[in-house]
């Protein structure tokens, strides 16, 4: 037993030599770079590496499948069925030239119209553009990780090991770095954040907030490995005004707030949240609610305008979309935060699934095992463009100007541009959709009925 002592005590000297060389790594090359907002550019160095095996794997699982017969799984980028926009009276009357012959402007029901709506449901059916939004993105290429393409299977010895020796670094060394740095970063905001509440209210107090939130956030960033691109920032929020982007997932609070200064909206949570949630209340002007006020649209608007009226408070960072999409689309925008009358400034998030997908899907996925996928990804890489700033016109209503606002970070961010309210992931298509079609196409026959009777 006694022979056994000086092992053990070299072993402990290992650990312990081990364990700080691991801490002073993490402090020199990440949390101090964070603290001053440089970067060594160590990440992208590792991206490029990352994409370069990448494209090996992908060349080596084609041509063993070629080799073996196997078939290849091709996701279809633009959907099952090739669709062009077109009104349903135009279609209408095109069925009806090509059935009857009738022209359009007979009043009378065709029983060829029903024809129409027959190819609408089963095209619907076929390809939903709304649930398929809530699934995530299938590559075309793979990187490594079994979850993100139907293609991964054995191929050859080579390939199996290089994914096995991913999986160790993703693993066993990746996930306990990015956990203990989201640790600092998140003991780091509470601690910064309940000291500097205690300050009297002033310019100190103000500028200590603000880097101690930049600080944090650019820590909670790198536990991700994620690396952003920020586009035109000279139109970056301003004080007194209201930031809206698409919503993929509960980072891009993160990723926007490691690069500007906002104030938070959302509801009052419990837990480690709660605990977090007070802190920085105390620093920050942030808007919470309680559960009971959320319901509450005329107390939350009111809330809402109070603050973007007092031009010395950080912009608001509102999601408007309510829920996750899948990095591929933009769906409909509440008009609840574009009824307040304050400059809008649009932001359009696109992230690139190739390092691994940061789409929340709440309805597969709690919580605690979305950040579990997300902390043993390669990486998180995305690009940031902040647009102009927008108004809403006199001529506009909110939901006017809602849908331009949305159609901007579409167009920007390479996204399509969907009319339909993410809260059909949960709930069925709202009546009022059913009655919108049938007054289309009740107005054209009557309609035409009517410009018969006049002429």
């Amino acid at each position: 037993m006694f022979l056994l002592l000086p092992f053990n005590s070299l072993v402990v000297n290992l650990l312990g030599i081990s364990i700080t060389v691991l801490f002073t790594l993490l402090l020199v090359f990440i949390i101090v770079p964070a603290i001053f907002g440089v970067s060594f550019g160590i990440r992208k160095v590792y991206m490029k590496t990352l994409l370069k095996i990448f494209q090996w794997a992908t060349l080596r699982i084609e041509r063993g499948a070629k080799e073996k017969n196997h078939p290849l799984y091709k996701p279809y980028v633009n959907g099952i069925i090739a669709k062009e926009p077109t009104s349903l009276e135009e279609e209408i009357k095109e069925i009806r030239r090509s059935g009857s012959g009738k022209a359009l402007d007979t009043p009378e029901f065709e029983l060829s119209d029903i024809f129409y709506f027959c190819r609408k449901g089963i095209e619907t059916i076929m390809d939903d553009e709304v649930t398929k939004r809530f699934s995530a993105e299938e590559l075309e290429s793979w990187n490594l990780l079994s979850r993100t393409n139907y293609n991964f299977h054995y191929i050859s010895l080579r390939l199996t090991v290089l994914w096995g020796l991913g999986v160790l670094i993703r693993y066993c060394f990746l996930l306990p770095l990015r956990i203990a740095l989201a640790f600092t970063g998140i003991s780091l905001l509470v601690t910064g954040t309940t000291v500097v509440g205690y300050l009297p209210n002033g310019r100190c107090k103000d500028f200590l907030s603000k880097h101690v939130h930049l600080m944090c956030y650019r820590i909670c960033v790198r536990a991700l490995t994620a690396i952003i691109t920020y586009h035109d920032r000279e139109n970056r929020p301003r004080n007194g005004g209201i930031c809206v982007a698409n919503h993929t997932s509960p980072i891009d609070v993160i990723i926007l707030a490691s690069d500007g200064y906002y104030a938070m909206v959302g509801q009052i949570h419990g837990g480690l949240m709660g605990v977090i949630q007070r802190a920085m209340v105390k620093a920050c002007p942030h808007v919470w609610f309680e559960r009971s006020e959320v319901k509450d649209r005329h107390l939350v608007a009111r809330r809402l305008t109070e603050h973007v009226q007092d031009k010395s408070k950080l912009p608001i960072l509102i999601f408007p979309e309510g829920t996750c999409i899948n990095n591929t689309s933009v769906m409909m925008f509440k008009k609840g935060s574009f009824e307040i009358g304050a400059t809008v400034y649009p932001v359009a998030i696109k992230y690139d699934p190739q390092f691994g997908d940061a789409f929340w899907n709440s309805s597969k996925y709690g919580m605690v095992t979305y950040l579990l996928r997300m902390m043993t990804s390669w990486a998180i890489v995305c690009s940031v463009w902040y647009l102009p700033p927008m108004t809403r016109q006199p001529e506009e209503d909110a939901v006017q100007f809602a849908n331009r606002v949305k159609s901007a970070i579409a167009r920007q961010g390479g996204l399509v541009d969907l009319l339909w309210d993410g809260g059909l992931k949960r709930e069925k298509v709202k009546d009022a959709f059913k009655e919108e079609q049938q007054k289309l196409y009740s107005k054209m026959i009557v309609g035409s009925h009517e410009d018969r009777s006049r002429s």
